[in-house]
Order: structure tokens, then sequence, then C-alpha cells
């Protein structure tokens, strides 16, 4: 992700400074809405997208007009930050949690507010899923049955769970690439260069060779954010 350790620390005090009974979106779940935003085929204007991030009333209740230009302001600069960036790769860097107490990657929040971003087109989403090939169709299901768990109501047992948790971080991006690259090919530079893993395999390791072809390391490449 190209936003400033800075940046980010500005979105997410303008985002915890919200009134949190209304249950705002954290900065992980913001970024996953975001990126699901951007990946539906069909355009969703700001107008729309915007009042889910304030809370399930959909009003900031912004205290003065100064506060409102900046929340809105760094809100926005997010959301194109992230849209130039899979403009350059499909190979995004998610923003996740960490549990202080135990030093856990928490996909969690990410997938909620990706899978929330889906809801606000599912027409749009069940043509993608319709007419996808096997390996989007796989990266989509897979996303929705990670909130399935999240919301727990998976279907999968407790040994499956804890393998899926621990493979997840790993595995998102890998899904929202093989799903940019069908659902909005548009967005995505040299989309016939980028090798498509398969969602079993792991993201690339930093040193090794871009999926891209470029025939660099990934670090050096597609992974350098």
């Amino acid at each position: 992700m190209s936003s400033s350790d800075q940046d980010l620390d500005r979105l997410d005090e303008c985002l915890s400074a919200l009134p949190q009974e209304n249950l705002p979106m954290t900065l992980s779940e913001f970024d996953g809405y975001v990126t699901g935003i951007l990946a539906c085929p069909d355009l969703i204007p700001p107008s729309e997208w915007l009042p889910h991030v304030w809370g399930e009333i959909g009003d900031a209740c912004f205290p003065d007009l100064t506060t409102a230009e900046a929340t809105i302001a760094v809100v926005m600069a997010h959301y194109n930050s992230v849209a130039s960036e899979v403009t350059k790769t499909p190979w995004i860097e998610p923003i996740y949690e960490v549990d202080p107490s135990s030093d856990e990657t928490l996909w969690e929040p990410w997938v909620d507010g990706f899978t929330r971003a889906m809801r606000l087109r599912p027409e749009a989403w069940q043509v993608v899923l319709e007419q996808a090939d096997d390996e989007t169709k796989s990266s989509l299901i897979f996303l929705m049955s990670l909130q399935e768990l999240n919301e727990g109501i998976s279907r999968f047992t407790e040994e499956e769970i804890d393998e899926i948790d621990i493979q997840a971080p790993d595995l998102i991006p890998i899904c929202v690439a093989a799903i940019l690259l069908v659902s909005r090919p548009e967005l995505v530079m040299e989309v016939d260069n980028i090798s498509r893993a398969p969602i079993q395999s792991k993201r690339p390791g930093r040193n090794d060779p871009c999926p891209c072809g470029s025939g660099r390391k990934f670090k050096q490449c597609c992974g350098k954010n």
C-alpha cells in the first residue's frame, strides 16, 4: 500500500474519532471495503458508499464543518491511494489488524469490509460468479466462506477453521488478484502478463521471481510497496 504510515495513522485517528456507538468502520475494515468497491464491475459513487463508513445509522455526526472536511479528505485520499495501486498491480497489500496480546494477524475485519462492499452490488457480483473461470469462482467463494467463518456460521470443522485461520492472510491477496483480473481488467496494467497462481498457493516470497514475468524479484517489482 502506497499510503505513508503518517497518512494511515491520520486516517485511523479520524475513523476512531467517529461516534463509536454507531459502529463506524475501523482502518482494516475500511481498507477491505475500499478494495471491494474498486473490485466491483459496477462503478459505485462515494455518495452511496461513504455513509456505510460512518456506521450503522449512515451519519457521521460531525461536530463541525472543519472536522467533516478533514475526515472526508483522508477517507477519499485512501480510496484514491488504493485505486492507484490497483492500476499498477493486482497484488494488493491488505491492512490487517494485529492482536496486541498475541501478535496474531486478524484478517476478519478486512474480509468483513470487502464483503460489505460486495453487498452494495449483489447482482453485479452474481454475474461475475456465473461468468468467471474456475479460479475466480473459487476466489470469490473462499472470501465469502471467510466471512461466514467470521460471522460464526461456517460449516467447517474446528480443525479446518484453524488451518484456514493460519492461511487466510496469505490467501486473501491471491484471491483479490484473481478477482480483479476478471472483474476490473481495465484497471490492471499488463493483465496478460500476470501469472495467476491457484488459490491453494501462497503469495510469492519477497525473493521469489515476480509472477508478472518481469524477471525481477517480487520485492523489487510487484511486491515493492
